[in-house]
C-alpha cells in the first residue's frame, strides 16, 4: 500500500472492471519490517508500483494526488523516505527537478531508478535548446514499457515475490492494452479537421502524437515554471481563432485563470471538465488512478472536439 510522505495513506490497487479506488487500512508496524521500502516520485509511478508490488512491498509516494512535480519544493519528510528506501523510482527526463536533486544528495543509499528514461523521448525546444520531453505516460504503449521496468525492479529487489510480480504486472499490462485500442477508437469519432488540442502547459505531445491529434498550441512549455507574458496570451487567442478550434482545455495541476482568458478572447468554449496532466486526481475523483485518469482525458476530450464517446468496457 503506498504511503504518501504527507501523511495521506492511499491503496491504488485498482480494477479497471470497477475503475473505483479502494480504501485501505495501514498496515502494523511490526508486519511490515521485512518488507522491502520502495519510493515513488509521481503520482502514476506510484499507482503502477502499487498494482504491481501489491502487498509484498512497502510503498512511499512522494507527490500528493493533485501535486505538480516540476515546481515541488521537498520536504525533511522526503529526504526520511529517501535515506530509508532501498529503491527509488522516479520520472527522470528533468519532471521533478527538485526531488532529483534531493535523491542525488549524499547519504541517498537506494538503487535510483528513472523509470521513464527506458522511453525513446519525444523532443521539446525549451529556451533555445533541444530537451527530452518528460510526459511520457500519455502514450499507453509506454506505461506498458515502464511496467514492465517496474516489475523487473521489483523482482531484483525480492526474488521470493517473482510469481506475484510477474502475475501482477501481466493483469495491469492487459487493461493497458485494453485502453490503449479504446483511446484509439474513440479519438477516431473526433471529426478529422477539428483533432487540435491547446492546452494550458504542453504536456500531451505523446498523448497527441500516438492517438492522431495535433498539439496546435499551448500557453506555456513543458514546465509549469514557465510565466507567460500578455503578448503571449494575445498570441495564442488569435491563433485560436484562426484555427477555429470547438474547444480548449484547462489542467488540474494548474490555476485555469490565465487559459480562461485565452477561451475569452479567442470566443472559444473552454471544456468545463479539466484534464489530468501531471498528476491522477485525489482520491474519489474521476481521475484517481492512470486508468481512470486516461478514460476521463479521452472523454473531455473527445465530447469537446465533437467525437462521439462511447465508455470503456469492463475488462474481461
Amino acid at each position: 500500500m503506498p504511503v504518501f510522505t504527507h501523511g495521506v495513506a492511499l491503496c491504488l490497487s485498482v480494477s479497471l472492471v470497477a475503475l473505483a479506488l479502494g480504501g485501505c487500512q495501514s498496515p502494523p508496524a511490526e508486519e511490515t519490517g521485512d518488507r522491502p521500502e520502495v519510493v515513488s516520485t509521481s503520482t502514476m509511478i506510484t499507482d503502477w508500483t502499487a498494482r504491481v508490488g501489491g502487498d509484498e512491498i512497502d510503498l512511499v509516494g512522494i507527490l500528493e494526488p493533485g501535486a505538480d512535480p516540476h515546481i515541488y519544493e521537498p520536504v525533511p519528510a522526503d529526504s526520511i523516505a529517501f535515506e530509508e528506501a532501498d529503491l527509488i523510482l522516479y520520472n527522470g527526463y528533468n519532471l521533478e527537478p527538485n526531488l532529483i536533486k534531493l535523491m542525488n544528495a549524499a547519504g541517498i543509499q537506494a538503487r535510483k531508478v528513472a523509470v521513464a528514461e527506458g522511453v525513446t523521448p519525444l523532443d521539446f525546444n525549451y529556451q533555445g535548446r533541444t530537451v527530452p520531453d518528460p510526459h511520457v505516460w500519455g502514450s499507453v504503449q509506454n506505461v506498458i514499457q515502464m511496467v514492465e521496468l517496474i516489475r523487473d525492479e521489483l523482482i531484483q529487489l525480492s526474488p521470493a515475490d517473482a510469481a506475484l510480480f510477474n502475475q501482477n504486472a501481466a493483469a495491469l499490462i492487459a487493461e493497458l492494452q485494453q485502453l490503449d485500442r479504446w483511446i484509439t477508437a474513440q479519438i477516431q469519432t473526433i471529426p478529422a479537421s477539428q483533432r487540435q488540442l491547446v492546452t494550458t502547459h504542453d504536456a500531451f505531445q505523446y498523448y497527441a502524437t500516438a492517438y492522431g491529434l495535433e498539439v496546435t498550441g499551448t500557453l506555456i512549455g513543458i514546465s509549469t515554471e514557465e510565466q507567460p507574458s500578455a503578448r503571449t496570451v494575445q498570441q495564442l487567442a488569435e491563433s485560436i481563432q484562426q484555427l477555429k478550434v470547438p474547444a480548449i482545455f484547462a489542467e488540474t495541476t494548474i490555476n485555469p485563470q490565465l487559459i480562461s482568458t485565452v477561451a475569452a478572447e479567442a470566443g472559444v468554449a473552454l471544456a468545463p471538465t479539466e484534464l489530468y496532466s501531471d498528476s491522477i486526481g485525489a482520491p474519489g475523483s474521476e481521475g484517481d488512478t492512470y486508468l481512470k485518469m486516461m478514460v476521463s482525458n479521452t472523454k473531455t476530450i473527445v465530447e469537446n472536439l465533437g467525437g462521439t464517446y462511447t465508455p470503456l468496457p469492463p475488462s474481461l
